[in-house]
């Protein structure tokens, strides 16, 4: 039997995922394979550039698992894919090319999130709908859709199922995860099943830390209540949206006046090869910003308390080479970096920094602030970090301002850290503040993990 050109590029475009073994396991999950990879300092070392994995011991993603075992759970049904540049495979192609160009998969529609299909949309914008150059097919623009109005989109573009694969970067205020969370919702309202394919934490998923969501704070940037830094990957993220906020949904959606979604058809597949203490470097899979002002594994190991800073008139560092590493605002001087050094925190030390944004806050200025240099991640906690960054910022300079419309509050989930900071609150007055609820958050979290 010969292959077709589709064939042919469909299999070398998951070169390397032979042996990375997939069958379904129970409850409509790719099993997890136990953790491989090396010990921590050696991937210490990596993250470090000192060498790559082996590719017997990289991990291998949920398309690589999905492709090892014949694309068997998308078999007989119309395909649309959500995604952006991150969902390639590990040599680095995209996986639209890839499913469109095999003829076992029926792949019909592309769904773009935030930033776009393509990734060149600033925060809080979207490429609108296209038709993309490279396969022909129709991309949707998800953007700002959720509910009914992404459940007719979903209807309109023909599809059976949903494939979410795109990567996130652990913090709650990344909005992939509620485009995933908005596409379960509308798949479910518009009787479509979702196949969530797994990408590693780039940051681990040890832990969750900071403070739980509040609803009457739900915004994009949370729709549910987790931990700002919720310490899993999108997959398990998706089971605990399924079990916990879509299955409970029914009764809260008509109290609110909206169609009712319950939990949807739901598969996940897992990554074989991660575990829950590695970071991205130990992975030995290709780095893809996975939008504008995320260039680098640093830059998502700093985000979860840096981008707190959102909600502030100091520039998190958009428009410099470094966003969410440099924070800073026109009359800041070294005294922030001592304050900040003097807190002890674990894991980092804050220097002294300039710089000048090309676009954002405060730009074209000079800008005066402080620079994180993370020396021991695991000691690291970022969230902690941007409260320590925040309460001594305030107490040095009188320029310091919250936005004025509480932006900060739906960052962090409720009123609370604003006005512990207002009130001259200490880091671990403020952590304390939201240490119950982390705790209730943790114990739910531990029933959908799917690595040890």
């Amino acid at each position: 039997m010969t292959l077709s050109r589709r064939g042919v590029l469909g299999l070398a475009g998951v070169v390397g995922s032979a042996g990375a073994v997939g069958a379904l396991g129970a409850a409509g999950t790719a099993g997890a394979a136990p953790a491989a990879g090396a010990a921590g300092a050696a991937g210490a070392a990596r993250e470090a550039g000192a060498g790559a994995p082996r590719a017997a011991d990289r991990v291998r993603t949920g398309f690589e698992r999905l492709a090892a075992d014949g694309y068997e759970v998308l078999a007989g049904q119309k395909v649309g894919v959500v995604t952006n540049p991150t969902g390639i495979t590990a040599d680095a192609r995209h996986l639209v090319d890839v499913l469109h160009a095999d003829e076992r998969v029926d792949l019909v529609a592309v769904f773009g999130p935030e930033h776009g299909f393509r990734g060149t949309a600033q925060a809080g914008d979207s490429e609108g709908a296209s038709r993309d150059p490279a396969t022909g097919l129709p991309v949707y623009d998800t953007y700002d859709k959720s509910g009914q109005r992404l459940a007719d989109v979903f209807t309109a573009a023909g599809i059976d199922t949903v494939v979410f694969d795109i990567q996130d970067v652990g913090a709650r205020f990344y909005t992939y995860i509620w485009t995933l969370y908005d596409c379960m919702r509308a798949a479910a309202l518009a009787g479509k099943a979702v196949v969530v394919l797994d990408r590693p934490n780039p940051v681990g998923g040890r832990r969750a830390a900071g403070p739980v969501l509040e609803r009457p704070y739900a915004s994009f940037v949370g729709r549910e209540p987790i931990a700002l830094a919720h310490g899993m990957t999108a997959a398990e993220l998706a089971r605990l949206f399924n079990g916990e906020f879509l299955a409970a949904g029914r009764a809260s959606d008509r109290a609110a006046g909206r169609a009712a979604a319950g939990p949807v058809r739901l598969t996940t597949v897992a990554m074989s090869g991660w575990r829950r203490g590695a970071f991205f470097g130990e992975t030995g899979l290709p780095w893809v910003p996975p939008s504008p002002n995320m260039p680098t594994p640093g830059t998502a190991l700093a985000y979860a308390g840096t981008c707190l800073f959102e909600g502030t008139n100091l520039s998190e560092g958009r428009g410099t080479t470094t966003p969410f590493e440099v924070l800073g605002a026109e009359g800041i001087d070294r005294r922030w970096a001592e304050a900040a050094n003097g807190l002890g925190l674990p894991g980092v030390w804050f220097r002294e920094a300039y710089f000048t944004p090309t676009f954002s806050k405060h730009v074209g200025k000079v800008c005066g602030g402080v620079r994180l240099i993370v020396h021991d991640r695991e000691a690291f906690d970022p969230v902690r970090a941007g409260i320590g960054l925040l309460v001594t910022a305030r107490r040095v300079w009188s320029g310091f301002g919250w936005r004025t419309d509480h932006w900060i509050d739906r960052l962090t989930g409720s009123d609370r850290v604003r006005t512990l900071v207002d009130a001259g609150a200490g880091v671990e007055e403020v952590a304390g503040d939201w240490a119950a609820g982390l705790a209730r958050f943790e114990a739910v979290r531990a029933q959908y993990l799917l690595y040890s």
